[in-house]
């Protein structure tokens, strides 16, 4: 009887209640239209969500998460510069307010900025870019509150001298500067520094001058490429030390990097020696004439194929401006600079892979050994050159040369002139590569070899202006009796012959070109 009511108790534990088997079949129901439905939100939609009770089970309560702490990751991202500590700016303020009280009505000219900006504890020639970002732009003079409303918001907003040069420059709102931004800027230092006074003067060479020393701004600090100067360039460059020394050196030619009178005397009589139909463009056939022919045809195309130029129209007219032959002229005569080895790598890497083959360096040897043998000079195999040029730059990779293997290596001038440039090659080749490695490598400041071509043309321009003797490759047609009655204007380091006065800075293209399409390979 016992084993009985014992099977019957077992069996009634087993067996659930009638209303707990329609709520089981019930779940059971919803959990299989969840397997059978891809949306899961049309089952749940409105339901409650079952709750699984269970007995005698001790769960651990899950600790809150800690609130994410904005200071746990500091800033990174500070394209406006990362402050320095608190800036005193009332009492700057105050200082920009006494300094405007010695003004008439409180009211600053551009000839009142340079004091101005000294009060603003800015370099002397920020003055103009001060001027016009308050409001110079279209009045004679800005006022005391206004200045003061535009400084404080810089100060506030700006916290390094290179932002603050980007934000007075920039004419359209952004963190950057374009090669127009610069124009106000220059024309400024053009007009009031003591060593270029020659260059105001009517029908003189300003115009080209500030075009070449914009160039050469962007060479040297948009290591980019992008035709936009940021905060982060300009800080990495010299740029902004140089503008602070201006005040104190009244000799322009001393600023070699970029404001030279002496650099651009050479790089506009080159290109104007290049043009010979006046119509300040250059053809391939042009630019092959430079330095009698030295650069082999393979390289002048690829020059003009757009690798190392801006704008379509250099690709399609095959004619480049002013603008890119002062790219082309620094990186010709400097081989040793970041920019000029990534100017020459961009156009020996045919396939644009980052990575010289040796396919690529077997088609630009080919052309030398064709030069070398109309010389009677004997050349090497190009397997056995390709193995000397390993040697001497050392690439990571095994075969293959990248832009950063050129960088390294401190010959990288002897190994492009290698493979396109016959008479600096043969230059090279009489002197060992011991005394070229002692040659980069020796003590103390240095000329580059820029400054150096630049030192050695520019006493060749000067020593025939001064003998009078005529300009050799110069223009056969005659000067028109304007033209003629110049030569009283000009400095004597201007003093060569031109055809026309250069156009107004607004029609000015920095890029642009047409002609003739290239002469068939």
């Amino acid at each position: 009887m016992a084993a009985a009511a014992e099977g019957r108790s077992a069996h009634s534990r087993a067996q659930p209640r009638e209303g707990e088997a329609m709520e089981n079949d019930s779940t059971l129901g919803r959990l299989a239209a969840v397997a059978n439905t891809e949306n899961m939100e049309d089952v749940f939609k409105g339901e409650k969500i079952l709750e699984v009770k269970t007995e005698g089970v001790q769960t651990k309560p899950q600790e809150p998460l800690p609130p994410a702490s904005s200071h746990s990751v500091p800033a990174f991202y500070l394209p406006r510069g990362r402050p320095q500590g608190a800036v005193d700016v009332d009492a700057v303020i105050a200082r920009i307010k006494e300094t405007f009280s010695q003004f008439p009505l409180r009211r600053a000219t551009m000839e009142d900025m340079g004091r101005v900006a000294k009060a603003c504890g800015c370099p002397l020639y920020w003055k103009a870019p001060l001027f016009y970002r308050a409001g110079g732009v279209c009045m004679d003079s800005v006022s005391v509150n206004r200045f003061v409303h535009m400084w404080r918001n810089v100060l506030h907003t700006c916290h390094d001298d290179a932002a603050r040069f980007v934000h007075l420059l920039s004419t359209h709102g952004g963190n950057y500067l374009v090669q127009e931004d610069f124009f106000p800027f220059l024309q400024d230092v053009l007009k009031t520094h003591p060593g270029l006074a020659f260059l105001n003067q009517p029908y003189t060479f300003s115009n080209w001058y500030i075009m070449t020393v914009i160039q050469r701004i962007f060479y040297t600090v948009n290591r980019s490429w992008s035709g936009r100067i940021t905060c982060a360039e300009l800080r990495r460059s010299t740029f902004l030390q140089n503008v602070a020394l201006l005040e104190e050196e009244p000799d322009i030619n001393r600023f070699t990097e970029f404001f030279s009178y002496e650099h651009f005397h050479v790089i506009f009589w080159k290109f104007r020696e290049l043009d010979t139909d006046h119509d300040m463009l250059i053809d391939p056939w042009d630019l092959a004439r430079h330095n009698d022919h030295a650069i082999s045809t393979k390289m002048i195309k690829r020059v003009f194929s757009g690798a190392v130029t801006r704008g379509r129209k250099v690709q399609k007219e095959r004619k480049i401006g002013y603008a890119d032959f002062v790219w082309f002229l620094i990186s010709e005569e400097d081989k040793k600079t970041p920019t000029s080895i990534e100017y020459w790598f961009r156009c020996m890497d045919l396939d644009g892979d980052g990575v010289l083959s040796m396919f690529e360096l077997e088609y630009f040897y080919d052309e030398q050994c064709q030069r070398l043998d109309s010389m009677a000079i004997e050349a090497l195999p190009f397997k056995d050159y390709f193995c000397q040029m390993l040697d001497l730059v050392k690439p990571q990779r095994e075969g293959k040369i990248t832009l950063h293997d050129l960088k390294r290596c401190k010959l990288a001038n002897v190994f492009f002139d290698s493979f396109f440039n016959i008479k600096k090659y043969l230059d090279h080749e009489q002197k060992e590569q011991a005394s070229l490695l002692r040659e980069n490598e020796s003590d103390g400041p240095q000329l580059s070899d820029w400054e150096k071509y630049a030192a050695e043309e520019d006493d060749i321009l000067v020593a025939e202006e001064a003998a009078g003797e005529p300009w050799e490759g110069g223009y056969e047609a005659e000067l028109s009796p304007v033209d003629q009655n110049l030569s009283a204007l000009r400095s004597p380091l201007a003093q060569r012959p031109f055809f026309e006065a250069p156009s107004a800075l607004g029609p000015l293209d920095l890029y642009e070109s047409g002609g003739d399409d290239l002469p068939p390979s």
